[in-house]
């Protein structure tokens, strides 16, 4: 720390970027340990006016220091780091109108961005004292030579505005749009490359993001040169090896050498503008929905044939991302104008899935397609979609058990040592990861086809009864086992011809060393009381007792196991729920009345709570207890659901509860009794309760 106070402005420099890398290599730990020390060091570096390439290497660092930086932690400085930015702005404001002076000021406006967004709603009580500074930068920086500090300056800007909200941002919302029109409207008549494009594009995302629906109204301006972006062109060319030799690193291409003396070259510097561009039309189509109507079709035309863009992998993201969110918009004009889309879309999308050859590009596209079928629903897949897809998604099991042998067989090669092994471990990961987008599909197609999509999974049976066998790591059981819960939550009762392939599975699996593969067994055991019909009850019989087991075990609500638990406690309420003559209802009630309320997973906790609330309104006599002795303990559930977060006041769960707090408030001794064993956080998670449900 002391060589950034150096004399030398190269040493101080390289101190900065030492701190940055490790702020980069060791986050959050080294953020976590040493921030007093480094946030006052680049503080006191960026004040020091004597070099300004040295104060743009200490604003970097900070900003990497930051990007990382826990907001607890950030916000115990943040008066004193605030005041600073804002003391060295003014003074780099006043050096660029006096010398035109950019670098440090280039990487301040940064730094200001990184806070804000970081710090979020508590930057408010700084926006004015920044806000007019940077829209007076935007004005002034109009010179060919000042684009990139213009363009960070409008991202900087619109991160502001993100962080302080609408209602904070609406005094100036009308002013800065009238800026970036403007800059808008230069950009439409400047070259394809320049700086502030980028910068741009981002902006108009956040702004649609704080205006909501307000942004529409601008969308006309911003869409035509965001659809040119993404349909540019790459430069390619065909070059013997001499000429390669003679470009410059400088000129932004890449080359693959074809043999023969012949290298074929891309131009990258627009690829990314053009991945870019991409990524806001789809956010655009998320946000705006009904808003983007009338750009569907266009949009739609361009991004399908961009999921063969094998130049740039984020433009084939970007492309497969777009296709639910467009299928919603068209959705809006209409059943046969949302039957053309998907024609369109869904061939060439079933198709990527076969042949995209990288792997987090490929789950995009199959995450986009599982949604795709969410949103279009049942028999939105011809004969020959279906056969088609049958036959890929079996390719990608076949390929996901022989990659499994082939590391195995690494494993017992000469050469095997830890780094192969790494190198092995990552390979499992990634397909791993596929296997769950597979599970993914079939939940989509099993939710909305229902029992109809069974004849043709039968093709992948066997596949997926493979997943589940003892032998098979772990993640197989996991992912197998979710599939078999699909099929019993929406395929039942007909689920149970193939009660044979999964029963012993599901049952064993309860005493998995992996809590993924406990819950999983867990969820699919209370599913089956749920859906599957009278032929599950015997299965639910012997379900109870391993339930519980897992639930008393001595470690079952640790960070590592709750959520497994809780899927538990879940299962064994719809046991009750809904097969109670598998069990003695009055001697397992108060058990499970006594293990609420659930905490982590938040789908089987607003699902418990209903199910209290049954109870409850049934003035169940062993849930209320001899002489209401358990509403403290129920009062005590509510009040701690609020503070978790499950209850939503738009779920109908929440009025209901509300109800349970009212009634017992009716009687005066038992409300004061209940609230007397509640501390003040819980009391007043109940009153807001009470106000809002």
């Amino acid at each position: 720390m002391k060589i950034s106070q150096d004399p030398h402005p190269r040493v101080r420099a390289a101190a900065c970027t030492t701190l940055g890398q490790m702020a980069t290599d060791f986050a959050p730990s080294f953020q976590k340990k040493f921030h007093e020390t480094v946030i006052a060091a680049l503080l006191r570096t960026m004040e020091n006016q004597g070099n300004q390439r040295v104060q743009s290497h200490a604003a970097s660092a900070l900003i990497i220091f930051i990007e990382d930086c826990p907001k607890s932690l950030l916000v115990l400085y943040l008066d004193s780091m605030v005041k600073n930015l804002h003391s060295i702005l003014v003074i780099k404001l006043q050096e660029l109108i006096r010398n035109g002076t950019k670098l440090a000021l280039e990487q301040l406006v940064t730094t200001i961005a990184s806070v804000a967004d970081t710090i979020e709603e508590k930057f408010i009580p700084y926006y004015d004292i920044f806000m007019p500074s940077l829209k007076h930068i935007v004005e002034l920086a109009v010179q060919k030579e000042l684009k990139l500090l213009r363009g960070k300056t409008i991202e900087c800007i619109s991160h502001v505005g993100l962080a302080v909200g609408k209602e904070k941002f609406m005094q100036d919302a009308s002013n800065v749009m009238q800026l970036l029109l403007k800059t808008q409207s230069d950009l439409n008549n400047m070259e394809d490359d320049d700086p502030q494009t980028s910068y741009m594009v981002s902006a108009w995302a956040r702004m649609c993001k704080i205006l909501g629906k307000d942004f529409q109204q601008y969308l006309p301006l911003v869409i035509e040169p965001l659809i040119k972006t993404a349909s540019a062109k790459p430069d390619v060319a065909l070059l013997d090896t001499q000429d390669v030799e003679n470009m410059s690193d400088d000129d932004g291409w890449q080359f693959v050498n074809l043999g023969d003396q012949q290298s074929f070259g891309i131009k990258t510097s627009g690829l990314e503008a053009k991945a870019t561009a991409c990524q806001m039309l789809v956010y655009y189509a998320k946000e705006l929905r009904e808003g983007f109507v009338e750009y569907t079709e266009q949009v739609v035309k361009l991004m399908v044939p961009l999921l063969k863009f094998y130049f740039h992998d984020n433009v084939r993201v970007a492309a497969a991302e777009s296709m639910p969110f467009l299928l919603e918009c068209s959705r809006i004009r209409g059943p046969e104008y949302l039957s053309q889309m998907w024609q369109f879309i869904c061939d060439p999308l079933i198709k990527a899935i076969g042949t995209e050859p990288d792997t987090d590009v490929l789950s995009e596209i199959m995450n986009s397609f599982a949604k795709s079928i969410e949103v279009m629903g049942d028999g939105c897949l011809n004969d020959e979609h279906l056969e088609e897809l049958g036959g890929i998604l079996k390719a990608k099991l076949e390929g996901h058990f022989k990659n499994q042998e082939l590391r195995q067989v690494k494993r017992q090669e000469e050469n095997y040592d830890q780094q192969v092994e790494m190198s092995l471990q990552d390979e499992d990961e990634c397909d791993v990861y596929i296997l769950t987008k597979v599970s993914d599909i079939l939940h989509s197609l099993f939710s909305t086809y229902k029992e109809k999509i069974l004849p043709w999974f039968e093709q992948l049976l066997p596949l997926i009864v493979n997943l589940i066998c003892s032998s098979r790591p772990w993640p197989d059981r996991q992912w197998g086992l979710c599939i078999f819960d699909d099929i019993i939550e929406h395929c039942s009762p007909t689920s149970f011809k193939y009660v044979e392939y999964f029963r012993w599975p599901m049952l064993l699996n309860m005493r998995d060393n992996n809590p993924e593969v406990r819950q999983a067994a867990a969820y699919g055991l209370g599913v089956m009381a749920q859906f599957g019909g009278d032929d599950y009850h015997s299965l639910c019989s012997e379900a109870v007792p391993l339930l519980v087991k897992v639930i008393k075990c001595a470690n079952s609500k640790t960070k590592k196991n709750v959520i497994a638990t809780e899927n538990c406690i879940s299962a064994i309420g719809k046991i009750l729920k809904f097969k109670p003559n598998c069990v003695n209802v009055d001697e397992v009630l108060p058990h499970w009345l006594s293990w609420l309320p659930l905490h982590e997973d938040k789908e089987e906790a607003i699902q418990t709570l209903s199910f209290l609330c049954d109870l409850i309104e049934s003035n169940h006599p062993v849930v209320v207890g001899p002489n209401n002795s358990n509403l403290p303990k129920i009062i005590s559930i509510i009040a701690e659901g609020k503070i978790n977060e499950t209850i939503s006041y738009e779920d109908p769960c929440a009025k209901r509860l509300a109800n349970v707090v009212r009634q017992v408030q009716t009687s005066e001794e038992l409300w004061l009794e209940c609230i007397s064993k509640l501390d003040n956080e819980q009391q007043e998670a109940l009153q807001e309760l009470l106000n809002f449900a």
